[in-house]
């Protein structure tokens, strides 16, 4: 092939490879470029629909309490359980002064709030809300709650304080002599504060549930709203569609409800009926990250806050196989039909008319009027894919039968390709499934090489939903690579028709995953330099593609270089017989470990030793143990390892093309919870899945493992058997684009990607379109390392006016940049 390539993009069709010349410019060669994009402004592209770009939100990272539902008081109804997060206690979050219980006995709020406080007379009870307190802002109003009984009648006194003092005038409120009541009171802050606590104390016997306190200004509702500056930013993106509520809550734990019947489960799926009514009547659920969810926020203010921000709401049921390392298939007919019936009376409560049943439900909720719900999705990355699809056809049968407008969302699966991934897509494409959601987290190498992904897609089979995807990490390389691939997405707009970065959220003291959306904390947000490249495209669509092409970079060459490694995860794990052998037959590396390990060196966690003729790793908790072996300038070789699996959760890694300890392969065999193997590429620490297959490994048995390397060529072999093989070929393109149009401004917009540390001078071809000579220009540019955070903004949109535009002219798209040119057609 020759030094680049052009890629022919047209009509949504695949793109084919049509050789070219573009060398880099010299410095005085004026009209010489680096780069050259075509647009054909008389072909018409792919329509974009409106709900193109959305957002996908889960309880996650502290993303719902604590996060987005604007509660200030944690664990307000002494709900926490080890069965939470086993550091847990009914009075996690609360310190008591005098004398204090947590009850649950017949004397309860109701059967659904099951624990509540008995506090004794002089007694008080303090809570520490969330990260460093209850933040307050000078002159904001507060709303205080509580529900409380008293046999004798009691006082409350109410106070809200830090170190420094009160921060708002205490309150005191008469408790009757009735039985549970709700008391109402207002406090106005005196002054700003992030380290606020809450106390309530009692002058005699009182029963405690429920204690609330919340912000007035929320977002568009209150009571019971959302912080308002996190739902702004997700306002400011403009979605298309919400995707809610997960995600894993979604399809692991109990499908059981919440109920006597079922002894109260409380690690249960994420079920609607459990979330809507009155929140003091909401069920409690231990949420799959490791803490609590208390289900103030819900399907109903879901619902609504999608409303107030024009986007479709997208909801996900349980299709009763879970998944997230759990992977069991639920055999019980009966409690099927009850969650098919559950998702019936879901599109009721959000379409139905406010006479029936849960219209009605919705009504009483106060919103009378439809919410006007047309998708919806069941199941989440289930691995086992004909178990799902049995019950996901049954789903789709019963909504289609009395609702045969709403569109039914499958799924492929979590990885991006692998046999769960093709097995799934072939049922979906057989049984002609309306849409199919994909899944994947990966490199920025990856991103950069998949541009393509969707090209050779079927134009005539199912649409894909591409519901969570990001690179791994915050910084803006990882927004560069995320916005390179989303030009991909829209040139391929008549098969991705909806596509959402996840996660959302992640308050920074309670991280289960990363990389995130937007961060914050108690008192302050802050966008990542991800969020700034989304709400770039989210804001800047257009509503069709313009084909158009651009040159490129050719196929990688040269070969797969790099030493060897053995690592394990959460497993103990013995190697033995380490040979690597050159392709000509000649020895290059050999240990049988009857001497010492002074050729490896250990890069990673855990604990080596030599025992008994091998090589052992110990520690079957620690995660990533690397030891590294021979030069990194090997190529052509084929590894030999007998490994042994001695204890622990998963499998062994056997790495290859070692440069350094992020960048590298490795066989992983038995991994996610000894459920799949699976050869995955490390790029600057980002890891990407290359070839996946089911399976797992057994303790105490030995494994044969070769791993064939020719070129860009790796064959693996386990027990003298082919296992798979791929070639690493693709080239990482730094230079990608699109262009659409705007209908309603009549604008071009040339959406330009430059993940490169050089500029790139471009000359651009509109076809002969008649335009305008200035085009509004919106920049983001950045180190690639530059990272968004609460007191940096390192990663900002800047906006400009270009005045060059003509049907050719030349522009120089800055080094690690994002460009878009909106150009006003005549």
């Amino acid at each position: 092939m020759s030094r680049t390539a052009r890629w022919r993009l047209g009509l949504g069709a695949s793109a084919v490879l049509l050789a070219t010349a573009a060398l880099p410019a010299p410095a005085h060669a004026e009209d010489v470029t680096d780069y050259a994009i075509t647009v054909d402004p008389s072909a018409t592209g792919p329509k974009i629909d409106k709900t193109m770009y959305g957002v996908f939100f889960e309880d996650i990272n502290r993303a719902a309490d604590g996060g987005l539902y604007a509660e200030l008081v944690q664990n307000r109804s002494f709900e926490y359980s080890t069965a939470d997060n086993a550091s847990y206690t009914p009075l996690t979050a609360w310190t008591v002064s005098g004398t204090a219980r947590v009850v649950d006995d017949s004397g309860r709020l109701n059967d659904r709030n099951r624990a509540y406080l008995s506090l004794a007379a002089g007694s008080s009870v303090t809570n520490a809300g969330y990260n460093t307190g209850v933040a307050v802002r000078d002159g904001e109003k507060y709303d205080f709650s509580v529900w409380a009984r008293a046999e004798a009648g009691s006082t409350l006194a109410v106070t809200l304080q830090d170190a420094g003092g009160a921060l708002a005038d205490a309150r005191r409120i008469a408790v009757k002599k009735s039985g549970w009541t709700r008391y109402k009171a207002t406090f106005t802050a005196t002054r700003t504060s992030t380290a606020g606590r809450l106390t309530v104390a009692a002058d005699a016997a009182t029963a405690l549930d429920m204690v609330s306190l919340f912000p007035r200004d929320t977002y568009k509702h209150e009571p019971n709203g959302l912080r308002k500056d996190l739902a702004e930013k997700i306002a400011a993106l403009s979605p298309g569609f919400v995707r809610f509520p997960g995600g894993c809550l979604v399809n692991t734990g109990s499908m059981q409800d919440y109920s006597e019947g079922s002894g109260w489960q409380r690690k249960r799926s994420y079920q609607w009926k459990d979330t809507i009514g009155p929140v003091e009547t909401r069920a409690t659920n231990a949420n799959f990250w490791g803490y609590n969810q208390s289900y103030g926020l819900g399907y109903y203010e879901y619902f609504r806050f999608a409303e107030d921000i024009g986007a479709m709401p997208l909801p996900v049921v349980p299709a009763l196989v879970t998944g997230c390392g759990q992977n069991k298939a639920v055999v019980d007919d009966a409690l099927l039909k009850r969650h098919i019936q559950d998702t019936l009376d879901l599109i009721e409560f959000a379409n139905g008319p406010a006479t029936s049943e849960w219209g009605k439900k919705r009504a009483e909720m106060g919103h009378p009027e439809p919410f006007h719900l047309t998708h919806i999705e069941v199941g989440n990355e289930e691995n086992l894919p004909h178990e799902f699809f049995a019950r996901f056809q049954q789903f789709r049968a019963a909504v289609k039968a009395k609702y045969p407008s709403v569109q039914v969302i499958s799924n492929s699966g979590p990885d991006d390709a692998g046999a769960t991934f093709d097995t799934a897509w072939k049922l979906n494409r057989d049984a002609r499934v309306d849409m199919v959601d994909e899944h994947y987290y990966n490199s920025p190498q990856w991103f950069l090489q998949h541009n393509d992904r969707y090209d050779s897609y079927d134009r005539s089979g199912p649409k894909v939903f591409l519901g969570e995807y990001a690179s791994q990490g915050n910084a803006f390389k990882n927004g560069l690579a995320e916005a390179a691939f989303m030009t991909g997405l829209e040139r391929n707009a008549d098969v991705v028709k909806l596509a959402s970065y996840a996660p959302l959220f992640a308050n920074e003291d309670y991280v289960q995953w990363s990389p995130d959306l937007v961060w914050f904390n108690n008192h302050a947000s802050w966008n990542s330099a991800n969020y700034e490249v989304q709400k770039l495209f989210m804001t800047n669509v257009g509503d069709r593609v313009v084909p158009s092409t651009a040159t490129g970079t050719p196929s990688l060459s040269g070969p797969l270089t790099g030493a060897i490694g053995l690592s394990t995860w959460n497993t103990g794990a013995a190697y033995d017989d380490v040979k690597v052998t050159a392709a000509d037959g000649g020895t290059l590396f050999g240990d049988d470990f009857s001497g010492d390990a002074s050729r490896w060196t250990h890069t990673g966690t855990g604990s080596w030793t030599v025992r008994d003729g091998s090589y052992v790793q110990t520690d079957d908790t620690a995660e990533n143990t690397m030891v590294q072996a021979g030069d990194p300038s090997w190529h052509d070789y084929d590894l030999h390892v007998k490994a042994t699996k001695k204890s622990g959760k998963e499998g062994f890694l056997v790495a290859f093309g070692v440069k350094d300890t992020g960048n590298y392969y490795w066989w992983n065999l038995g991994g996610w919870n000894n459920t799949q193997s699976a050869v995955e590429q490390a790029t600057d620490g980002g890891k990407s899945t290359l070839l996946a297959k089911a399976g797992s490994v057994e303790t105490g048995r030995a494994y044969d493992i070769d791993i064939k390397v020719r070129g860009r060529q790796v064959t693996l072999y386990l027990d003298g058997k082919e296992w798979g093989s791929f070639a690493d070929d693709k080239p990482a393109e730094p230079f990608r684009q699109v262009v659409t149009r705007d209908a309603k401004t009549g604008e071009l917009i040339v959406k330009v990607v430059n993940a490169q540390s050089a500029a790139a001078r471009t000359s651009v071809d509109l076809g002969g379109a008649r335009v305008a000579s200035t085009a509004k220009v919106t920049t983001l540019a950045a180190a690639p390392e530059a990272v968004n955070t609460e007191t940096s903004t390192a990663v900002a949109p800047k906006t400009s006016t270009f005045t060059g535009v003509a049907g050719k002219f030349t522009y120089t798209f800055p080094a690690n940049s994002v460009t878009f040119l909106r150009i006003k057609q005549k």
